[in-house]
C-alpha cells in the first residue's frame, strides 16, 4: 500500500504513536513509540526484547494510532489509524532511535543517552489499512 503525502507527513511530524499488539491470551497491549518511515514502512526502535517485541514476533498484526495536531472541519482533532503487519529485525535500534530523537527531542540530543547501547530491535510495519479523521479518511 502506498502512503499518501498526508499520511507520510503525519508519521514523520513527531507525534507519539500508540502501538497496539495482542498478548498471548488475545487481550490488547499498548505502548507509546516514536515512529518514522523507511522504504514505505513505518519503523520503531526498541533497545530490548520487551513484551511488545515478543508479542509482535508471535503475532505480527498491529495497529498504530496517533493524533496529528490538525483539526478537521467538524472541529474534531485529526487522528490517524494504521492497521498492518510488523516484522522484527535484530540490530539497528540505536541508530534509528538517534534519528527519531532529532524529531521528537531536538537536533542536538544524544539518544539513547548511554555509551555502547545494545543493538536492540527494529520494527518495520507494512500498512494494510488506513483510517481515522483527516485527509486520509
Amino acid at each position: 500500500m502506498e502512503l499518501s503525502r498526508a499520511v507520510r507527513t503525519a508519521i514523520t511530524s513527531g507525534h507519539l504513536a500508540h502501538l497496539v499488539r495482542l498478548d498471548p491470551d488475545g487481550t490488547p497491549q499498548v505502548t507509546l513509540v516514536w515512529v518514522g518511515l523507511e522504504d514505505g514502512k513505518i519503523v520503531a526502535g526498541h533497545l530490548g526484547i520487551w513484551r511488545k517485541v515478543a508479542n509482535m514476533r508471535r503475532n505480527p498484526r498491529v495497529v498504530l494510532s496517533m493524533e496529528t495536531g490538525g483539526q478537521a472541519a467538524n472541529g474534531l482533532a485529526e487522528y490517524l489509524v494504521i492497521h498492518g503487519r510488523a516484522r522484527i529485525t535484530e540490530g539497528g535500534a540505536p541508530e534509528l532511535l538517534q534519528r527519531l530523537a532529532r524529531v521528537y527531542l531536538g537536533p542536538e540530543v544524544k539518544f539513547p543517552p548511554m555509551d555502547n547501547p545494545p543493538p536492540g530491535y527494529v520494527t518495520r510495519i507494512t500498512p494494510e489499512r488506513i483510517g481515522g479523521v483527516g485527509s486520509w479518511d
